[in-house]
């Protein structure tokens, strides 16, 4: 398995942030679960430890599990009108939502 996933500099600075007001929380964590009206989605949530299964990314925590289905993504952090979100750009991905949160392979 190779490590290969890009965090956009937009992303970074984003997660940054983040983990700057969260305080306590050290890492960003992906996780890839089962649901979402495409089969599969997204999570995204903080976590103050790296787990024995997990690949790290700077300061960003993918399970072995979820990376499977998000190698050779790009994390980007998108910014508009009306909706300010994390967003994986996933080459593996055959369809997706509307809203982008959850993905089908």
């Amino acid at each position: 398995m190779t490590n290969n996933f890009t965090i956009t500099d937009k992303a970074k600075k984003k997660i940054g942030n983040l983990l700057e007001k969260e305080n306590i929380n050290k890492f960003f964590r992906i996780e890839v679960k089962g649901g979402g009206c495409s089969g599969y989605k997204y999570n995204f949530t903080t976590d103050m430890k790296v787990n024995e299964d997990d690949l790290v990314f700077e300061n960003v925590l993918i399970d072995k599990s979820s990376f499977a289905l998000i190698e050779g993504s790009i994390l980007d952090f998108s910014e508009k009108l009306i909706e300010n979100t994390f967003k994986i750009i996933n080459p593996k991905a055959t369809s997706s939502c509307g809203c982008g949160s959850s993905f089908a392979i």
